[in-house]
């Protein structure tokens, strides 16, 4: 098909503000897909994605549509993820885009999450059509939607539409709008071929298949294709288009949108961001963009029972194989055994892999408290990147340490402007700016170093703010700070697995709140137990989890003090001996409950 007849776009919203739901009216009323196949979120794969109502990974269609002009446009949509941790997928995505629909729900308004996608689209340069969704609910805000628009985003009214994904309305005047407003590809001035990646999948059967965007060129089966990131050179087995299900054709050409099937194997080669160019026909330079996916939250996975260790690493490598982005190695712990440690996007990608893996694949695994990479500045003038506590070296040698700070947006109703700049400052940040979108909501842009905001800080935001507040953020650099290790031992013994790095001030009331959980979850023993947090060798806070105690007095009828005494000194060397030699066994709901109390230690 030609340029002119070729439109690609993509859906940006905030999470959970309808972007599936209205692409299933896309594909219905574009008849792409049959009335008898049709199901809610017929884009989201994943059973996780359908019970959550959420987008994990991006799904491309391409749509066969009749214009009122008479002619037949090639409409190319790009279901892009909505949450902060796949920020850099939705990045690529545009950037394989000419136009974004930007959904706003119109019975909230414009959100956080929204503000920051239409940022991104402005960066790509794309043609932004702004929808109002949800009309048909009783509680949607017209006015207030048109007056976000206008203040935060600086998009007029006129140029909103109104649909509802649910019942279809307004869809037939969105399709024109789509082919009026969203320009064609334009061809590029350079010769050679070149596509994106986009996104990546892993089949089985055929080995790693590539989402793909054409700039120029084209590509078909038996053509040799190269990776710009690596070199890696691959003959195609199969290109084609989604429909929404995969379908073959001859060849995939410049403008369009599709998949290629080369002769790879491991996905690691093929990286998000990446182009692709073909050996005959190459381009001088790769498309702008590309960067390495990092890992920003680390955390360790173990099975609950040790024997389960070698199905839980066959788990994870082929989780991986659909997740590029998840990154894993072995580690070995004292206290929970053999297990994996483990790197995430954020705190989303790490739920979804970790139930993931209880779901998909049977596995019953425990997580330790998620950690984020430090930058200690050794003594030496060295400086050592530690994602792990266990890995901190001794205080005494090092300089200082630098924790990552995230740059966040919040956007809630003005009334709780008190309250959530509180629950900024208890997570040791500070408000940078206030920024009022009208009269009943404000923008608060603040500073908070990232290890705080890990377990608990979105929970505390949506129940300050009952629902209504939202947040965004991004990495802004790193900040240097008191921080120090803080390590949990039972009966004499450091327990690796409950080991932090705390700032200095928290380290008393995190290391009391901690040692009041383990008692009260440690069983008893026959001898006593003493909990304990310290720094370095300091302790600074104890409990005891007391003895187990049996009345050997119960049969010692009269005599004299002595004779008690006696049987009671007896007793305590016997326990004394029992302490030398005796091993606490740690309980599973020990390692919960500590998770579970991390976040109360503010």
């Amino acid at each position: 098909m030609d340029f002119q007849h070729i439109r690609n776009f993509c859906i940006i919203a905030h999470i959970d503000h309808g972007k599936s739901t209205l692409a299933d009216r896309l594909l219905e009323f574009t008849e792409t897909v049959a009335k008898r196949d049709l199901q809610e979120q017929l884009l989201d794969g994943m059973d996780l994605e359908r019970e959550r109502g959420i987008t994990i990974k991006s799904h491309p269609v391409r749509m066969s549509y009749k214009a009122n002009n008479g002619e037949i446009y090639e409409l190319n949509l790009i279901d892009t993820p909505g949450h902060v941790d796949f920020t850099y997928e939705v990045s690529r995505s545009l950037g394989a885009c000419e136009g974004a629909l930007l959904l706003i729900d119109a019975t909230q308004g414009v959100q956080a999450q929204t503000v920051a996608n239409v940022t991104l689209a402005f960066k790509h340069n794309l043609k932004v059509i702004p929808l109002i969704n949800k009309i048909d609910l009783p509680a949607a805000n017209l006015p207030l939607c048109y007056e976000q628009m206008e203040e935060i985003l600086a998009i007029p009214r006129e140029e909103a539409l109104l649909v509802s994904g649910k019942t279809g309305e307004g869809v037939p005047a969105l399709l024109e709008a789509i082919v009026e407003r969203v320009p064609a590809p334009e061809k590029m001035n350079y010769e050679g071929t070149s596509a994106l990646i986009f996104d990546s999948t892993y089949d089985a059967y055929r080995g790693v298949v590539t989402y793909v965007r054409m700039f120029s060129g084209e590509f078909k089966r038996g053509d040799k294709l190269r990776l710009f990131n690596n070199n890696l050179e691959s003959e195609i087995k199969e290109v084609g288009f989604f429909g929404p299900e995969m379908q073959s054709s001859p060849n995939l050409s410049a403008g369009s949108v599709g998949y290629i099937i080369p002769n790879i194997k491991s996905p690691s080669d093929t990286k998000i961001g990446d182009t692709i160019t073909d050996v005959k026909n190459p381009c001088a330079e790769p498309l702008p963009g590309f960067q390495d996916i990092r890992p920003m939250v680390f955390s360790g996975i173990y099975p609950i029972d040790t024997a389960d260790y070698e199905q839980l690493k066959f788990s994870m490598a082929k989780l991986q194989l659909n997740d590029a982005a998840f990154f894993y190695q072995p580690e070995t712990s004292a206290a929970l055994g053999f297990g994996f440690r483990c790197g995430f996007l954020g705190l989303l990608h790490m739920e979804i892999i970790q139930e993931r893996l209880r779901r998909e694949y049977n596995m019953d695994i425990i997580a330790t408290y998620p950690s984020v990479i430090y930058h200690v500045f050794m003594k030496s003038g060295e400086v050592l990147d530690i994602d792990n506590p266990v890995h901190l070296p001794d205080l005494a040698d090092v300089e200082h340490i630098e924790e990552p700070i995230i740059q966040a947006k919040i956007m809630i109703p003005t009334e709780y402007i008190g309250d959530i700049m509180n629950l900024v400052m208890s997570k040791r940040g500070f408000c940078t700016q206030t920024t009022s979108v009208d009269a009943d909501h404000v923008i608060i842009t603040a500073e908070i170093p990232m290890h705080e905001i890990l377990i608990d800080f979105h929970d505390k935001l949506k129940s300050i703010t009952r629902g209504y507040g939202s947040m965004d953020y991004e990495p802004c650099g790193y900040r240097a700070d008191k921080l120090l290790k803080l390590d949990i031992m039972v009966n004499g013994e450091i327990v690796d697995a409950f080991s932090s790095i705390v700032q200095v001030d928290m380290a008393y009331s995190r290391g009391r709140i901690l040692c009041e959980k383990l008692k009260d979850v440690i069983p008893q023993q026959m001898f006593q137990i003493a909990i304990q947090a310290a720094i370095g060798g300091k302790v600074i806070a104890r409990e005891t989890v007391k003895a187990l105690r049996k009345n050997v007095l119960a049969k010692c009828y009269g005599g004299d003090i002595t004779r008690k005494r006696k049987l009671l000194e007896k007793q305590k060397e016997g326990k004394k001996r029992m302490k030398l030699i005796g091993k606490v066994n740690i309980p599973q709901e020990a390692f919960v409950a500590v998770l579970k109390s991390s976040g109360d230690s503010n």
